[in-house]
């Protein structure tokens, strides 16, 4: 690879939205390269290891933080290389002759450390493991400032206030920075201009977790591959003989539709542990190894359901030859009436004054929880994006979960107060995690309504929300009784497909950017090079708001706030699982909120946001704004009498710092 090709790529991965990485930024990340022997890819997955350890935000690629990085890089290596160093014998103490090793016996050392130490044998010493609190770094000399000279006297990096916070407002990123940046209106609108209409069902995720039985839920497995076989077979215009079983010997080429499998529950999916697992009408439920060595490029996660083509010749594994596309979802469309109604909703009506002038656009903010910080329950981040909302009249605000976290430090240990002017009206004997909320989440929104009646806020669900008692995904509504919300607020479900005016709009709270990036193998050249669209297109592809299974261990996801940092990890049902596929049609816009950078991405005409989380542990976070222009009739094309959404063409979006 070139050296312009190493600084576009750099400058794609770590690049904030249309702003290049400065000369001495990028001078700092290939001299880490080179020094590590990284290549870009694994550069950028050690960077965001590096920022969640230490909670600071991996968009910001600053000279100095680098250099910490770089330094924390070393001090890891050296770490590393001192824990296998064994300890010599002291003088004077005779020890035993050892036998000497021959081929075949302890090649990798192992039967070392199951040996007790006796007389003329060390023992092998474990470097003790510096506390996770403390996080106490050696700081190059270049560096002027010392990281423990910012330590309190335990040890912990002191809270800092959220008035203090810095670069409050900034755009992080803008998608479609051609299209303006439209006026707020000097007034709120009469009556909402948001028309909703719900796709998923959602009296199904009223479902009664944990309750199937393990045929039940294996059942609901095969049934997924067994319906890729239909999609591939009428995509592709293969005959049912040109379909087979993996796992059946013979010399004739088939093609064979599984699901990704490991063959160890432990470690990460790689080309030696790679299996497809069968349906049980396909295959009889077998799994095979899989050869990929003859394929190019690939990318596989457990859990993906793919369509292979090739042989097993010897009965052993099944040598795969090509990778078949897997259709999508058809484009959302719309006639023109349906498109003419919405747009004279956005002019206010039937009854609008003016109804040929041009409409204002729809403007909507998404935001995710944590919505306070680790070290108090005051929810500033909250009411910072109310009245943000407020201010310029924004049609709807989708919040997603989690909005008490069990997570949260206070709220798992109950060492809270409710501020002083709500005591005189509750009674400390019956006040649940819904008065928590009434009392310091419901206000802000109660508010925003009051200033903004027309708006409409939607609320989804996380399944480390305290006060729902649904706790596996896909998850239910939790109810909205005591919890003391305007009128104008709907509480939904977690996932849901629902249509605001014409826009089909998918929302998930679930982190599943972060999982499939952590579980993914990618091998030679995979088809989208890039980490953010790879881990996009996998959902849109899988037509799935979750296909990842088995889920990553929760050890292995970012740490929380709370006793040993170990959060409740995806939380799936697998009975219920079909509950989480996409409806019908391919959303117009895709919100999964990650711990991930947050971003603004195009994936095969689905418009994907990663807002961000508005709280982090010790500091703010972001939020998305998205403007939608409404659409040009006389312009769009139109198939069969429909006319295609094509909101990632119209829709501005800009990821912003609260």
């Amino acid at each position: 690879m070139s050296e312009t090709e190493i600084v576009a790529e750099l400058n794609e991965q770590f690049g904030s939205g249309n702003k290049e990485l400065e000369a001495d930024v990028v001078a700092e990340l290939r001299s880490i390269m080179r020094l590590h022997q990284l290549s870009v890819e694994d550069l950028f997955f050690k960077w965001e290891s590096y920022c969640i350890k230490m909670d600071i935000d991996a968009a910001q690629t600053a000279l100095e933080t680098l250099r910490h990085f770089k330094q924390d890089l070393h001090d890891t290596l050296e770490r590393n290389s001192r824990s296998h160093v064994k300890i010599k014998t002291e003088k004077g103490i005779s020890s035993t002759p050892r036998a000497p090793r021959v081929s075949g016996g302890d090649v990798f050392g192992m039967l070392d450390s199951l040996t007790t130490p006796g007389p003329g044998r060390a023992s092998k010493v474990v470097p003790k493991r510096t506390p996770a609190v403390s996080r106490v770094k050696v700081e190059p000399a270049s560096s002027p400032v010392r990281l423990a000279d910012q330590l309190d006297a335990t040890g912990v990096i002191p809270p800092s206030s959220f008035n203090d916070r810095a670069n409050a407002g900034e755009t992080v990123e803008i998608l479609n920075d051609q299209l303006p940046a439209p006026e707020p209106p000097i007034a709120p609108f009469s009556e909402s201009r948001i028309k909703l209409t719900a796709a998923s069902d959602q009296k199904k995720l009223a479902y009664k977790p944990l309750a199937l039985k393990v045929s039940e839920s294996s059942e609901i497995l095969d049934d997924r591959i067994d319906d890729f076989v239909s999609l591939v077979m009428q995509h592709h215009k293969l005959e049912e003989s040109a379909f087979g079983s993996a796992a059946s010997q013979s010399t004739s080429e088939i093609v064979a539709v599984g699901r990704i499998a490991s063959d160890s529950s432990e470690g990460k999916l790689n080309a030696a542990s790679l299996l497809l697992e069968t349906s049980r009408r396909m295959g009889g439920g077998l799994r095979v190894p899989l050869n990929v060595s003859r394929l190019r490029g690939y990318q596989f996660f457990p859990g993906q359901i793919v369509a292979l083509k090739g042989v097993n010749s010897n009965g052993h594994e099944f040598t795969v030859h090509q990778i078949l596309d897997l259709p999508l979802l058809p484009n959302a469309a719309s006639t023109p009436d349906s498109l003419g109604a919405h747009i004279q909703r956005l002019r206010g009506g039937p009854d609008a004054m003016d109804s040929d002038s041009d409409p204002t656009p729809l403007n909507v903010i998404f935001a995710s929880g944590p919505y306070t910080a680790d070290d108090n329950l005051d929810f500033e981040p909250l009411k910072a994006l109310c009245n943000e909302a407020a201010d310029i009249y924004v049609d709807a605000l989708v919040l997603t979960g989690p909005f008490i976290d069990m997570e949260h430090p206070l709220i798992a240990s109950g060492d809270f107060d409710l501020p002083e002017e709500y005591l005189s009206s509750i009674d400390p004997d019956t006040a649940t995690m819904s008065t928590v909320f009434k009392y310091l989440i419901s206000p802000s929104l109660n508010r925003l309504a009051s200033a903004n009646p027309s708006i409409t806020i939607l609320l989804i669900p996380s399944v480390r929300d305290v006060l729902d008692k649904h706790v596996s995904w896909p998850q239910d509504a939790f109810p909205r009784k005591e919890l003391g919300l305007p009128k104008v607020a709907k509480v939904i479900g977690n996932p849901m497909t629902l249509s605001m005016n014409e826009i089909v709009l998918g929302i998930s709270s679930q982190d599943v950017l972060f999982e499939l990036r952590h579980e993914e193998l990618i091998g030679g050249r995979p088809q989208e090079p890039r980490l953010l669209e790879r881990a996009c297109r996998y959902l849109v592809e899988q037509r799935h708001y979750f296909p990842l299974f088995p889920p990553t261990d929760r050890k292995k996801l970012p740490k929380t706030g709370r006793g040993d940092g170990v959060g409740p990890g995806a939380v799936l049902d697998v009975g219920y699982l079909k509950l989480g596929e996409m409806v019908n049609v391919r959303p117009d816009v895709l919100v999964v909120p990650s711990s991930l950078p947050p971003f603004a991405k195009v994936v095969e005409s689905v418009l994907v946001i990663n807002p961000g989380y508005l709280s982090k542990r010790r500091g703010a976070g972001t939020y998305a704004k998205m403007t939608v222009y409404p659409p040009d009739l006389a312009k769009q094309e139109q198939m069969g009498g429909m006319l295609a959404h094509k909101i990632f063409e119209r829709a501005r979006v800009e990821i912003t710092r609260i």
